[in-house]
């Protein structure tokens, strides 16, 4: 299966830690990173009063199951020092499965597509690089005219 992950740290060594993560999720058995964007330096969404983020969205080929791939994320966070905090706060480390191809899942475990992907620049601008003619399975609409009519209404807040 195909996933797309949002990865993003804003505490201690950002680079290195996007960095490792994506190297640990490279060597699963019969999984690959297929592309990776760069990385972006993102104000902080929800909670602003903390450090900047930096972002990435990965490719990832594997033949983990939704869950299995979630519990794989989440040890793999643990293992990179995230420590859990309220909501929006600061970390370590975040891996978020953004898609998985072109499913929908809503469980009190995993919703995919993350449900609030479509209004974050620190995902679509990535995964703009990456897949920019990818198509959301709910909203019907590319990641490219996702981000242009994220950025139409920043432009109509200002």
């Amino acid at each position: 299966m195909i996933y797309y992950l949002g990865l993003g740290a804003n505490l201690g060594e950002k680079e290195k830690q996007l960095k490792k993560a994506i190297k640990f999720l490279h060597r699963q058995d019969r999984s690959s990173v297929q592309k990776k964007s760069g990385f972006y330096l993102t104000a902080p969404y929800g909670k602003k009063n903390q450090p900047s983020f930096l972002n990435c969205v990965i490719e990832y080929r594997t033949e983990l199951f939704p869950s299995e791939l979630l519990q794989l994320c989440q040890k793999l966070e643990k293992k990179l020092g995230r420590i859990k905090r309220e909501k929006w706060a600061a970390r370590e480390i975040d891996i978020d499965i953004l898609f998985c191809e072109d499913q929908v899942i809503n469980s009190p475990e995993l919703i995919i597509p993350h449900p609030d992907l479509h209004n974050r620049q620190f995902v679509l601008e990535p995964m703009q690089e990456i897949n920019p003619s990818y198509e959301h399975p709910i909203f019907q609409k590319t990641i490219k005219q996702l981000y242009k009519e994220l950025q139409w209404e920043k432009k109509q807040q200002q």
